[in-house]
């Protein structure tokens, strides 16, 4: 069954046809446990569930983020956390992503449901069914958001790209899965990828 028949199914306030979904319609949807989607333009697009290695990716990138950003001013939040990365107060916004870890600097994005505008930092760790399609459209959402700095990360392949945005320009850097790898908006911190990596 697709979300569309989902929500459809669950929701008593579906919007007439041809509407795009909004913020507001987002947060008024009751979903099982465990069933995820995001929002982009107005469109809803499903969420497959992680795998154990993806969830252990997640935990060993996070807890580095989080042990380096103790006491300071950026936070880091690990998924599931809703990012309105168009964010209006009228709740019109029509577009909510689910990244898997995202670090905020700007202590006015952070509200109660989540993250309001671009973090600074998005990390995306695949998943099998994830295609260049939607790994393309992420990339100009992020980047049209003002989001700094967005990771990329394989567990199939082993292989992590790096994305800077920087006035309008995009450089890319890639990267294996060992070694210790600098962290553009965070001078200061370098990730170890070999535990992020890990098959143990």
């Amino acid at each position: 069954m697709g979300i569309y028949e989902i929500i459809e199914r669950r929701a008593g306030n579906w919007p007439e046809t041809g509407r795009p979904f909004t913020y507001a319609d987002y947060k008024a949807w009751e979903l099982k446990e465990g069933e995820r989607f995001e929002l982009i333009y107005g469109k809803t697009f499903g969420m497959s569930g992680a795998n154990e290695r993806h969830q252990a990716m997640l935990m060993e990138l996070s807890s580095q983020f989080h042990d380096f950003l103790r006491g300071k001013s950026c936070k880091v939040y690990p998924a599931p956390i809703d990012v309105r990365l168009f964010y209006k107060e009228d709740d019109s916004d029509d577009t909510v992503v689910q990244p898997d870890i995202i670090i905020i600097c700007d202590d006015k994005k952070r509200g109660c449901e989540g993250c309001r505008g671009g973090p600074d930092l998005v990390v995306e760790i695949l998943s099998p069914s994830d295609t260049a399609i939607e790994m393309e459209r992420k990339l100009r959402l992020y980047k049209e958001a003002g989001v700094r700095e967005y990771w990329v990360l394989d567990p199939e392949n082993d292989w992590l790209m790096v994305y800077c945005f920087n006035e309008g320009n995009i450089s890319i850097t890639p990267y294996g899965n060992t070694g210790f790898i600098p962290v553009g908006i965070l001078p200061e911190l370098n990730i170890n990828l070999d535990p992020v990596f890990s098959r143990l």
